[in-house]
């Protein structure tokens, strides 16, 4: 099972990445029902290793960080492979992930060593897109995206499966 953890997104903030997905011109969009903001990506996962991750993020007691869209972003460098909205940074955000990470390599799963970068991921792009990168890119530099203060109620534990994600386990925030 590949599995990741992450927070959801409130449906007027679902509806307002939806907008900004339609005017980019991605060949490949994620469905609106799959946006989230990735905390740490677990990967394969076996059931021990997920009833250990489970015990632990149980005994988290952590509040809900304030979140804001904050602009939009590319990641792949000179050949860009996907386009996403930005989350704002914010103290308890990255708490909470640092808290949330923590949790997975102490029930044993090895997570890879990057820089938490909040984003939702709005679609994505194979190389050579040139073309199309260069489009998303201009429209990046002039479309200013921002949202009111919103959070999420938890933390949740997703299965990713060929036909989207499955929700395994919620955990709340105080």
């Amino acid at each position: 099972m590949r599995c990741f953890l992450a927070l959801t997104l409130p449906d007027d903030i679902r509806s307002a990445l939806t907008v900004q997905q339609f005017l980019l011109p991605l060949p490949r969009k994620v469905p609106p029902e799959d946006f989230h903001l990735t905390l740490a990506f677990l990967g394969d996962a076996d059931p021990a290793r997920l009833e250990e991750l489970h015990d632990r993020l149980e005994r988290l007691r952590l509040p809900p960080p304030e979140l804001r869209l904050d602009g939009l972003g590319l990641f792949g460098g000179g050949k860009p492979r996907s386009v996403h909205a930005l989350i704002a940074k914010s103290d308890g955000l990255e708490h909470l992930q640092a808290k949330v990470e923590q949790a997975a390599r102490m029930a044993g799963f090895a997570l890879e060593h990057r820089r938490f970068i909040p984003h939702v991921t709005l679609g994505r792009f194979s190389p050579p897109a040139a073309e199309v990168a260069m489009r998303i890119e201009r429209l990046v530099a002039v479309t200013p995206l921002t949202s009111r203060t919103f959070t999420a109620p938890d933390v949740v534990l997703f299965q990713s499966r060929p036909s989207g994600y499955e929700v395994l386990a919620r955990y709340p925030l105080d």
